[in-house]
């Protein structure tokens, strides 16, 4: 990195964590706390009003800004294709700022450099198959107020699988945490009253989603992360080497490692109960063997026996 553009990333640095020390701050560019010293020193002379306080470090005044920024090219392709992709991935109030950040960013570039980021921007496209359409949009809204407000909320759920029959509508009291998007789906994680411990619930099953009256404190040490992070159960199946690249390149959110063997290839998932893979199992038929656990064989066998009774009138 160099000078000018260390000078500027000190002053965003100041901003985005309200004061920091000559130590913190030559760790983070490594350089030393003497090069940190000069460059705060020619913050100064440039006209940026940095502050140090002993015992706190540097810090800018409260309501400082940087004037406009100059973006190259790149970095601002790169913040159009960010707010398209912006504008499918959530709902309606989202989109319209996503679109408007994206006319703002356009419109401060110089015109040569518009037209080459419109070429650019229209050479490219990302395409979100977004689960918005049916009613998503207005739970993702409601469910976005209640974790700024840290506010309890009451909801209809209806669980794929569980102690209770798959597609059962049971109501969930729980306080959300956050808000993470995987595969094109939104996921609230979110501590559930009943169970007394942090649950992940998928939009598209929440219906009725209400705010209660009473608030919550978010743990301190709370980390936003991954829907699969409570996946305990290990599978190991084996793929014939003919289908091995159209599994490859539709990978599946469980699979956690792939090996190439003389036999074909060796998949690793983890989940979190043995029958949220059998839909998945079944659809590659022959060209796929359960290697462990052996109930999961069974449940595949089972299942495959009552395919074959629901279809063996129709093969008479």
């Amino acid at each position: 990195m160099n000078r000018t553009d260390r000078l500027l990333a000190i002053v965003l640095e100041l901003q985005a964590h309200g004061s920091r020390r000559a130590a913190d701050l030559g760790a983070t560019f490594e350089v030393s706390k003497r090069t940190i010293y000069r460059d705060v020193q020619a913050l100064c002379e440039a006209g940026v009003p940095v502050v140090a306080e002993a015992g706190r470090g540097y810090s800018l005044p409260s309501g400082y800004f940087l004037p406009p920024l100059r973006f190259s090219a790149d970095e601002a392709l790169i913040l159009l294709l960010g707010a398209d992709v912006m504008a499918q991935s959530f709902d309606a109030e989202y989109r319209a700022a996503a679109t408007d950040a994206a006319r703002k960013i356009a419109g401060a570039l110089p015109e040569p450099r518009r037209d080459e980021v419109r070429a650019l921007r229209e050479s490219l496209q990302f395409v979100e198959l977004a689960e918005l359409a049916s009613g998503t949009g207005e739970t993702l809204r409601t469910l976005r107020r209640a974790i700024v407000a840290r506010q309890t909320v009451r909801f209809v759920y209806r669980a794929r699988f569980g102690a209770e029959p798959s597609g059962t509508l049971t109501q969930r009291d729980a306080d959300p945490y956050g808000l993470t998007r995987v595969s094109g789906s939104w996921y609230l994680m979110a501590f559930r009253h009943l169970r007394g411990a942090i649950r992940n619930f998928r939009l598209g099953r929440i219906d009725a989603v209400a705010l209660l009256p009473q608030r919550f404190e978010r743990p301190a040490d709370f980390v936003l992360a991954s829907p699969n992070d409570v996946r305990s159960l290990t599978v190991r199946v084996l793929v014939t080497a003919e289908v091995a690249p159209w599994l490859r390149e539709q990978r599946y959110f469980y699979i956690t490692a792939l090996e190439d063997r003389a036999d074909g290839l060796l998949v690793t998932l983890q989940v979190r109960r043995l029958d949220e893979l059998l839909p998945w199992l079944l659809g590659w038929g022959r060209q796929l063997l359960v290697l462990e656990p052996p109930e999961l064989r069974e449940l595949v066998a089972e299942e495959a026996r009552a395919m074959l009774a629901a279809h063996g009138s129709l093969l008479t």
